[in-house]
């Protein structure tokens, strides 16, 4: 079991083991995002504050983890280190492989660009730029060729085909966020960090939100990670870690719990299935 600053990831995506031998089994889940022993401190002397304590942690490539903790737990602070948006002050954070806390300037930009989506509260769509030109920014700033499949997967996939012309003025509150979603998915990145990306949206809306960051986990296989204070909202992903005075305090396992939930359902609709009559001349099975 893990300690109260450890967590592993649930197993959504696993690779085979080969042995000496070749035999194979089940290996450990795919991670997209590994950190160990992150320590973040904020001021000096006296006066210091301990955001995140030695915090270590597993992100399983394409699942849905989410992020809770009271306001001061350090959930926000832990989404900006693992972004690579606030520097350590010690510890490891690899992102695929990549240790991206000893990375410098450049080659860390390059990597929130290229390998980090995000989607923010106020999803932060450029006015003077159509839909499509927003879902298409990353790219362009990249240097990166447009992949139009991809795009028109995207755009219908968020039911946005027939808006991409149209500037944010003139997208209904929900298209506007489809939007942001759609260009935090673009780049095809190895996660997909959403900041309290239902702070300040209406039920019906935050519902919408919600069921895109589910379909681009449960469709396009992608890797999320939100922070927010609703629990309802964090139900809807499959893992919820709880942070409390910069420590994880609290790992459940969502996915496992909906499993174990599932079989009894299943095995009482088995037995209420009739039992079909044997044909004549057949015996009874």
């Amino acid at each position: 079991m893990p300690t109260a600053s450890q967590a592993t990831a649930p197993p959504p995506a696993t690779r085979t083991a080969t042995s000496a031998d070749g035999a194979t089994g089940e290996a450990a889940p795919a991670v997209a995002l590994r950190a160990r022993a992150v320590t973040r401190t904020y001021g000096t002397g006296a006066g210091t504050v301990t955001a995140l304590d030695a915090v270590d942690l597993d992100i399983a490539r394409g699942a849905f983890t989410a992020i809770m903790g009271a306001s001061g737990s350090g959930k926000s602070t832990l989404l900006h280190v693992l972004a690579g948006l606030d520097e350590v002050d010690s510890g490891s954070i690899e992102l695929e492989g990549t240790e991206i806390t000893t990375l410098r300037d450049d080659p860390l930009t390059r990597l929130r660009r290229e390998r980090i989506g995000f989607v923010f509260q106020s999803f932060n769509l450029l006015p003077m730029l159509t839909a499509e030109q927003n879902i298409l920014l990353p790219l362009e700033l990249a240097g990166t060729r447009v992949d139009r499949a991809w795009l028109d997967t995207l755009a219908t996939a968020f039911g946005i085909a027939d808006r991409l012309d149209h500037l944010p003025s003139q997208l209904s509150g929900g298209q506007i966020q489809r939007v942001a979603i759609a260009r935090a998915l673009v780049t095809s990145p190895a996660v997909v960090f959403a900041d309290e990306p239902t702070g300040n949206l209406d039920s019906r809306t935050t519902e919408e939100v919600l069921d895109f960051l589910r379909l681009s986990v449960d469709e396009f296989g992608q890797t999320v990670v939100m922070v927010t204070h609703e629990r309802d909202a964090a139900e809807r992903a499959d893992r919820i870690l709880t942070l409390a005075d910069g420590q994880i305090a609290g790992d459940e396992d969502l996915r496992a719990l909906r499993a174990r939930r599932a079989q009894p359902a299943e095995r009482d609709q088995h037995a209420q299935q009739p039992t079909q009559a044997p044909l004549a001349g057949q015996e009874p099975r």
